[in-house]
């Protein structure tokens, strides 16, 4: 029989062949992000009429700053801007106003109505504000997102093509409220951006993110128009995936937007991350899973604990692969490679964990129970996460 110390040294073995693996991946990865941004072509101006959706909760940081980058854009069409909040004390409100007094020649609607269709107050939000969309092609965007001038001149080419009935973006981080925002910020330039780059490339995956989502109005009332994911957590992923059930694409652009992190502390960063994963896992478990390669270092320090010398050793080859990957991404993203980036690592790590056994998330600050296919209900748990 086993012993306790057979069966540490089997498993701290097989840790360090999933960090070989990751080693591999990373190389990878750092190869094929630059191939993917290589085909990134200028797009000209455009005259399409344009809906362009915010829902908002609450004054981030920047939120003024955010939405204006949406209303200088490459554009010749008629543009309406139609935000959305669920209270008339809504903090984003006065954003609303201010953006109004910047921009008084720009079409700005606001919709303020607390319905409550399902589960999901985004979604709830979307549903009150669809009824005032004034033009055909509707880009939704989250409310944390901003754009460089010729976002959406690229983002309706693509759109037009062949068979595309959705179109989504890529983005980096970037913190906006002190050093746990940047920290954060980090794990989606340097963790999410490469992988979801890695598996667009490669055929392996189709994301499609709250970051961008551009369609006709059309394709949404195909799928059911919003009130079809209102209990739903992963709104974007099921839009996406709805959108293929039509036997329609869904369309990743070699193009960039930003994501503005606005986390304050730890505990902060990880109930968002958590909420995060515990999301990817309930939408896609097995690709979830499988991502633990992506984290050579904490993987190969774990497996040092039974075999230090190969662990150790593991873990530097892994940490210099990282920053090289890093280093990729900096060159495209325009951004700085962290010196704490195998601590980085090891946080993602332990999300990563925690998340395998969440059944309840925060959002917004409402608890919110976890159900099958990634759907939610908001009836509180004691713990909630």
């Amino acid at each position: 029989m086993a012993t306790l110390g057979t069966i540490g040294s089997i498993l701290g073995w097989a840790l360090l062949v999933l960090a070989l693996a990751g080693c591999g991946y990373t190389l990878a990865a750092a190869l094929t992000l630059p191939r993917f941004f290589a085909a990134a072509r200028r797009a000209e101006a455009r005259r399409d009429a344009v809906t362009l959706l915010k829902p908002l909760h609450g004054g981030e940081p920047r939120l003024v700053e955010n939405l204006a980058t949406f209303l200088t854009q490459d554009h010749a069409g008629p543009i309406q801007l139609l935000c959305g909040v669920q209270r008339a004390e809504d903090p984003a409100v006065a954003a609303v106003e201010a953006l109004r007094r910047r921009f008084p020649e720009a079409r700005i609607d606001l919709v303020v109505d607390g319905t409550r269709h399902g589960g999901s107050g985004k979604v709830s939000n979307l549903v009150n504000m669809s009824r005032h969309i004034a033009h055909e092609i509707v880009v939704l965007s989250d409310s944390d997102i901003a754009v460089a001038p010729d976002w959406l001149a690229r983002v309706l080419d693509a759109l037009d093509g062949e068979r595309v009935g959705v179109v989504t973006c890529l983005y980096r981080g970037r913190g906006d409220a002190g050093f746990w925002s940047r920290f954060g910020a980090a794990g989606l330039t340097v963790q999410f951006l490469p992988g979801a780059v890695f598996a667009t490339a490669h055929g392996l995956g189709s994301p499609c993110m709250g970051s961008t989502i551009a369609l006709t109005r059309e394709t949404l009332a195909a799928i059911g128009g919003f009130a079809a994911f209102a209990n739903v957590l992963a709104d974007d992923y099921a839009i996406g995936e709805a959108v293929r059930g039509l036997g329609l694409a869904v369309a990743v652009p070699p193009l960039l937007v930003t994501h503005a992190s606005a986390e304050s502390g730890p505990a902060d960063l990880w109930r968002h991350e958590l909420r995060w994963g515990a999301t990817v896992r309930a939408v896609a478990p097995l690709p979830y899973v499988l991502s633990a390669i992506a984290m050579p270092v904490p993987l190969a320090l774990v497996g040092a604990l039974a075999h230090p010398a190969a662990g150790l050793a593991m873990a530097a080859v892994a940490a210099a692969l990282r920053f090289l990957l890093a280093s990729r991404v900096a060159a495209v993203a325009g951004t700085r490679t962290p010196f704490w980036l195998p601590l980085r690592d090891c946080w993602s790590f332990a999300v990563f964990l925690a998340s395998l056994g969440a059944r309840s998330v925060e959002w917004r600050g409402e608890a919110l129970t976890m159900e099958r296919g990634g759907r939610v209900s908001a009836v509180p748990e004691t713990d909630a996460l």
